[in-house]
């Protein structure tokens, strides 16, 4: 049997970027393989200090290579250099973050100590799971693999990653990073693989001990449901429909430019970015005129050119779904109120280019309002009040971010612990924070990173109780 070639696509021109071969039914079976017995000895043989020294020393090695690292981004997923190398260095910063409070969680610190009773100890450790497959996607692919990569390195556990096709240079800089940085042979592996027929063997391998996926509803339940029949843990980190709130006291250029902003960055693919506006009536149509003045001012072109602000959609495929919901909403009799003026038709040739679009008019009869969108759409609907924004924000099957816009904070602090959301934000938005748990509602995941939270699905606890030996 020949073995898969994966292609990767260009965003930006629609041209064959970068090729890799993919796995063979041994390769399936020797990487798990490996990654057990380089678990072992790394568990056993390693300290805590020595894990944090190696992952300290990894991610200065991809500091030093930021530039390079960021060309590959842009090149490969289409986000405009001015910003790739921002992901490189928040995806850093954010692995020192954890290496720094991986002292409290795993240490001697961790401890949990039992009841106290004369002869006894009792006490309850953390150990790491074993090997972890790490599932990643495209549209971030550093901030997204540090999340789950440097806990579990931290832990002392074994990685296996698997990249998007999309993006497939990311694992090989990491790995080459961790070598590098003295990592043990095996602890760290990757394979290229676009066949899910393939991935699905090493979802089910019994030498694999944790998952952690990241990408979209519908390839996170086929992970788990290719993981249905063994006892093991599968972390989701799924999709979002992530509502705005604009109440009637805000300053309407300020919100403006920062709904835009939230809504389009990436040209919207963000699974926590802003998919929903509801807008207080008393201010809709002076919110929406600002809206329009900030789109104005944007620039969407060849991602590699620095003045550059939004770049291409992933591929043809994505952009067909994006210009279907817009269709849709129009149809229903929604509103193109993108400015005129905005120079958002002079694309370069070939490339999955979409305008950023304001909607206006919409409701949740529309596809725009109910299904991620994944595009740079701004979807604008007028409400009443605090009370109907609300219902609206959690009518959906999706709950991982939400935000509330208002000069009033202690108001709005009161209007998020209503909202369905495992993050809300009072004037914010599009931001995970390390310091705070990333976790979805409802479709939008199960389980936890970030945070000391997020080393939790990388260790299993271990009840010791011991008694004294009578004498």
């Amino acid at each position: 049997m020949s073995l898969e070639t994966i292609t990767t696509i260009s965003p930006t021109t629609n041209e064959p970027v970068v090729t890799r071969t993919g796995v063979s039914a041994e390769d399936l079976r020797r990487i798990p393989e490996a990654a057990q017995a380089a678990f072992r000895s790394f568990s056993q043989h390693s300290t805590l200090e020595q894990r944090q020294k190696i992952v300290e020393k990894a991610l200065d090695v991809l500091e030093k290579k930021k530039d390079e690292l960021s060309r590959e981004v842009t090149e490969q997923m289409g986000r405009p250099i001015a910003y790739t190398g921002v992901e490189v260095l928040t995806a850093i910063k954010r692995g020192r973050y954890l290496a720094k409070i991986s002292t409290d969680v795993l240490s001697e610190k961790g401890i949990v100590p039992g009841e106290e009773e004369k002869g006894f100890r009792r006490y309850i450790k953390r150990t790491p799971v074993g090997v972890v497959l790490v599932i990643f996607p495209w549209n971030y692919p550093y901030l997204t693999l540090v999340n789950s990569l440097i806990p579990a390195i931290l832990a002392g556990n074994a990685v296996i990653l698997k990249p998007s096709p999309q993006t497939p240079t990311i694992v090989e800089q990491i790995t080459s990073a961790f070598t590098e940085a003295g990592l043990p042979k095996d602890v760290l592996q990757y394979l290229h693989c676009g066949s899910f027929t393939l991935l699905e063997a090493l979802v089910r391998s019994p030498q694999v001990n944790h998952i952690c996926f990241t990408g979209s509803v519908a390839a996170g339940l086929a992970v788990q449901k290719a993981a249905s029949d063994r006892v093991v843990n599968v972390g989701l980190e799924l999709g979002g429909k992530d509502p705005a709130y604009v109440r009637d006291d805000v300053d309407l250029a300020w919100a403006a430019e920062e709904i835009v902003d939230g809504a389009i960055f990436n040209s919207g693919q963000s699974c926590c970015a802003i998919e929903r506006v509801y807008v207080h009536e008393k201010i809709h149509d002076a919110f929406v005129a600002e809206i329009k003045k900030v789109l104005s001012n944007y620039r969407v072109g060849d991602p590699s050119d620095s003045k550059t602000q939004i770049g291409p959609v992933i591929s043809k495929q994505s952009k067909k779904a994006i210009l279907a919901q817009v269709a849709d909403a129009i149809k229903e009799s929604a509103k193109d109120e993108t400015p005129e003026n905005a120079t958002f038709e002079n694309f370069p040739l070939n490339g999955n280019y979409v305008k950023p679009t304001l909607l206006t008019g919409v409701s949740h009869k529309m596809t725009v309002m109910t299904e991620e969108t994944f595009g740079p759409v701004i979807p604008v609907m007028k409400v009443s009040g605090d009370d109907e924004a609300v219902r609206w924000m959690n009518d959906s099957e999706f709950g991982l971010t939400a935000s509330v816009w208002t000069k009033d904070v202690p108001a709005a602090e009161k209007l998020i612990e209503r909202v369905e959301a495992g993050t809300v934000f009072v004037n914010r938005s599009d931001f995970p924070s390390p310091d705070l748990a990333w976790t979805g509602w409802k479709n939008s995941g199960r389980g936890v990173t970030l945070s000391r939270f997020g080393f939790e699905q990388f260790v299993k606890l271990k009840s010791h109780h011991i008694k004294n030996y009578p004498k």
